[in-house]
């Protein structure tokens, strides 16, 4: 429902999911943004989601997620029937390989040939979430003696982690690279990267993006120490940051983690950056209709801190209740959302490079000035989406309705806290007495959701030498004389 939350909702779609009534749904129980995990799909599964989507309708955002780099258990041998079972104290051998050798009772491959090399003695190796875990007690130079501190059943290429070691990983895997070359040519917005641990794995992806001219905007998911430690400089490099808090909470402590949340979540708002926290927000709803109340709070905390979007992963892409998660999602945005008191704007926050740029003062006004006036609505056109973004770093009460030029800055803005995107196409005999129209199409998009009255007021962020030169004024005006201007310039002509 248009207009009545602010935070936005990412919903994980799969292959067998690709069909266009499944995503009108989501659209209208209050999605977002879709998101394509590569680690699960092929190809050709992608393209069907993102086909689909287009069907539904055209401005919906797509992110596609790549596997990244990461540590795997190679298969199991096929001897074990999949799956070998371990117990506390059993010893067994680690070694590296690139030839994905089966990994038996005796001797467990992971997937990076020198992974040897990097870790040292008295490491812990986290495998499968931490189901189970294993310490080295000893190594040479061609594998690990390490012994079982948890045991379990080891099953094919489950995720490692081995917190406290740097592991001298590629940035970007061969399917990574297929994956983002397949995006460029299948109208994706956005890239998000896994296991970012420094600006470089930012700029891997950029490389590519660069070589085919691509627009797509990088999102880094902040996962592991790594990537904490480095978080600023990664900030810089991206567009945007997710908080993946699945990786994270394996290789931290738990009661580390809404800490750790909060503080990327304000270095990213101070940054202008957009961010979005995910993982088991509403996991419960796989396959029940309801969701916990721990998990309700989960969502709210990140609504309380002003997360610009929140994700939902197996809910929406393999759950039994994808639609009322995305539903139940979007009722708790629009209820945290109503407690104005506790959602001062930020005007004051010390934003990073705010104090030199023309731009972000127009938008610090303009949201400052909807807190002492009753303005509405907060208008205005970008080519880019910068302006709307600077807008949402500000996090206003007051919804910004963005004019765009091109579809993929209003499908950026989508993923942009309080902003609604709209897309204009100018004719080619505009001139420069029209350059005031997009604020009618604002005004004529507003009141087919919402009622107006001539009295209302809206602050306006314009250029006044053209969109192409940026914002450059800030007007604040009731509906009626915008209108009565906008019919003197037509009449003028």
């Amino acid at each position: 429902m248009w207009g009545e939350k602010k935070t936005k909702i990412i919903a994980t779609l799969s292959d067998f999911r690709a069909n266009e009534d499944f995503i009108r749904q989501l659209f209208e129980a209050g999605m977002d943004v879709v998101r394509i995990n590569s680690a699960h799909l092929t190809e050709e599964g992608a393209s069907r989601v993102v086909e689909a989507v287009r069907k539904v309708n055209p401005s919906i955002p797509v992110i596609l997620d790549t596997k990244g780099p990461e540590i795997r258990v190679t298969a199991v041998d096929e001897q074990y029937d999949g799956g070998i079972e371990f117990h506390a104290g059993d010893r067994v051998r680690v070694r590296g390989t690139a030839d994905g050798i089966p990994s038996t009772r005796e001797l467990i491959y992971l997937n990076v040939a020198t992974i040897v090399r990097d870790i040292e003695v008295g490491a812990r190796l986290l495998i499968a979430d931490g189901e189970l875990e294993l310490r080295v007690v000893d190594k040479d130079s061609d594998e690990l003696l390490c012994e079982f501190v948890r045991g379990s059943v080891l099953r094919s290429r489950k995720s490692v982690n081995v917190p406290g070691m740097q592991i001298e990983l590629p940035s970007l895997t061969e399917k990574d690279r297929r994956f983002i070359e397949w995006a460029v040519h299948n109208d994706v917005d956005f890239i998000a990267h896994s296991f970012v641990r420094d600006a470089r794995d930012v700029e891997a992806v950029q490389e590519i993006l660069d070589r085919f001219d691509s627009p797509i905007k990088i999102i880094s998911k902040i996962e592991n120490q790594q990537g904490i430690d480095n978080l600023d400089e990664i900030i810089e490099a991206s567009y945007g940051i997710m908080v993946a808090r699945g990786d994270m909470g394996v290789e931290l402590p738990a009661e580390m983690i809404p800490n750790m949340q909060r503080r990327i979540v304000e270095r990213c708002i101070a940054a202008k950056r957009p961010v979005i926290i995910a993982t088991q927000m509403l996991y419960s709803m796989v396959h029940s209709p309801r969701p916990t109340r721990a998990e309700v709070s989960d969502v709210a905390s990140a609504i309380f801190e002003r997360v610009d979007a929140v994700m939902l992963s197996d809910e929406t892409a393999m759950g039994d209740y994808p639609v009322q998660a995305v539903t139940t999602m979007a009722r708790i945005a629009r209820e945290i959302e109503r407690d104005e008191d506790h959602f001062p704007p930020m005007v004051d926050l010390n934003m990073v490079s705010v104090n030199h740029e023309v731009t972000a003062q127009l938008a610090r006004s303009a949201v400052r000035a909807s807190i002492n006036l009753p303005i509405r609505y907060v208008i205005l056109d970008t080519l880019s989406g910068r302006t709307g973004r600077y807008l949402a770093a500000f996090r206003g009460r007051r919804l910004v309705v963005a004019v765009c030029y091109t579809r993929h800055a209003q499908r950026i803005l989508a993923l942009s806290y309080g902003v609604v995107p709209i897309l204009r196409e100018p004719s080619s005999d505009e001139n420069y007495q029209s350059r005031y129209h997009f604020v009618i199409d604002a005004l004529d998009f507003i009141e087919r959701k919402h009622s107006l009255l001539p009295t209302d007021m809206v602050a306006v962020i314009g250029g006044s030498f053209g969109s192409h030169y940026g914002a450059s004024y800030i007007e604040i005006s009731d509906v009626e004389r915008l209108r009565e201007r906008e019919n003197e310039c037509c009449c003028g002509r």
